[in-house]
């Protein structure tokens, strides 16, 4: 009996993978709990369960005395096999979840099995997935007996349940796949600094390799872009630019754009946007399908993109000079000059301060004080308006409120003269009407 039992417990820790202690632990805590059952104990009785490691005996003790297994009875047998069960299906949850949070972020291959709404439930093999329609890539339609590779994007306890969560839709999906088919990136030489994607439409991604003799862009794509094939198949026809990566700012916009061909390039670090030219031609490419392109450019380069063409950005800086010179102290030329250090407008000027404005070689210390004080006079003036502006709706109501009187006496004479038709008319009718008035 004490061979068998122990055969039992190797058993379930060979296939649950479950601690041979957790299992026997288990076990004690069933026993004993089926013994108070049996016995109608207290929960201040004492009860030891001792299992035997070698030879499988168990012995249990309550309250000093020796009971066997045997004397507990076949319902207390019972209640013990339930909550053995129970133990064991906790512990194999735990189990479960300690192996899938250590697979969180990787790659699991599974089969679509059903659907709970619009969620579909994965089969990993001893387990499920789920993988929710937010995960999901909108221009792929899945059918039970369908084989995916999913993304491990989160481990979950809900209850004693451990819930994997998967995507198709994850940036990191595509940095897995880039992984697996190229080997300069699993082994280090070739980094991915940043990925943009719009999972089923588009994803851009930079790389940069630390060994100058290794072409980066050109090991991602492969031989005849064999490995960017295979990605591109595992997407289902999903777009990838690769670009090179490049610590210059100026540099990274422009990969990041590609394909479109830009011209110069305006940063404004402190907003954290960069304001790129193009060519007419380049205009549509550049923005791309309902803006995409430059979408996931800026996100791929961290800088808000703002797309102009030549002839835009000719509008934008006569209509900034205009702006800028519209005060005295301010001529063309030195509006010319502030809008090539970046000022578009007369607030932004105000926004600068003296001391910004003043390290302008072209402003200087006096300058920038006469501007400055010109600005402020221009804001009381604005404010002074304003204040009249919403002073006139009162003045018109407190006039409306004055004539108001004289509006009231006219209804009272209108109504006296009335009485007194009223009265001619009584006259008019006889000396029995006229008397009756009196």
């Amino acid at each position: 009996m004490g061979s068998e039992f122990l055969r039992i417990v190797d058993a379930i820790h060979r296939d649950k993978k479950i601690d041979k202690e957790i299992v026997l632990r288990g076990i004690r805590s069933a026993l004993a709990s089926a013994a108070r059952k049996h016995f109608k104990l207290d929960e201040d009785a004492s009860i030891e369960i001792e299992i035997d490691h070698e030879t499988g005996d168990i012995s249990a003790i309550i309250d000093g005395e020796v009971v066997t297994p045997e004397e507990l009875g076949r319902i207390a047998a019972q209640t013990a096999k339930q909550v053995i069960i129970q133990k064991i299906r906790e512990a194999e949850q735990d189990v479960l979840f300690e192996e899938y949070q250590g697979r969180v972020g990787t790659l699991i291959n599974g089969i679509v099995r059903r659907f709970e709404g619009p969620n579909a439930i994965i089969s990993l093999g001893k387990t499920e997935g789920i993988l929710p329609r937010s995960e999901q890539i909108y221009s792929e339609s899945y059918q039970p007996g369908d084989r995916l590779r999913l993304y491990i994007l989160d481990v979950k306890r809900v209850g004693s349940k451990t819930r994997i969560i998967l995507s198709r839709a994850a940036s990191e999906l595509v940095e897995r796949l880039f992984e697996l088919e190229v080997p300069e990136i699993a082994e280090k030489i070739i980094a991915i600094k940043s990925i943009a994607r719009e999972a089923g439409y588009r994803t851009k991604i930079a790389v940069e390799s630390s060994d100058p003799k290794i072409d980066c862009v050109g090991a991602c794509v492969g031989v005849r872009g064999s490995r960017i094939k295979s990605i591109v198949e595992e997407l289902n026809g999903e777009k990838i630019d690769i670009v090179r990566w490049n610590d210059d700012p100026q540099e990274l916009v422009t990969e990041s754009l590609k394909p479109a061909k830009v011209g110069q390039i305006y940063l404004d670090e402190e907003s954290g946007v960069a304001t790129v030219v193009v060519d007419e031609s380049q205009l549509s490419l550049a923005i791309g399908r309902r803006g995409q392109n430059v979408r996931l450019a800026s996100r791929l380069a961290g800088w808000e993109i703002e797309i102009v063409s030549k002839q835009q950005l000719a509008e934008r800086a006569s209509e900034a000079v205009a702006e800028l010179s519209s005060i005295p102290e301010i001529d063309e030329t030195l509006a010319g000059e502030l809008y090539n250090e970046g000022f578009e407008s007369l607030q932004d000027l105000a926004d600068a301060g003296d001391a910004a404005l003043a390290e302008i070689p072209a402003v200087g210390p006096d300058k920038a004080l006469e501007i400055m004080a010109r600005l402020r006079l221009m804001a009381e003036e604005y404010a002074r308006s304003q204040e009249e502006a919403e002073d006139e709706p009162e003045s018109e109501e407190e006039e409306g409120n004055a004539e108001a009187p004289e509006d009231a006496a006219e209804p009272s004479g209108r109504e006296g003269s009335a009485d007194q038709d009223a009265g001619a008319v009584d006259q008019v009718e006889g000396p029995e009407t006229t008397q009756a008035v009196e």
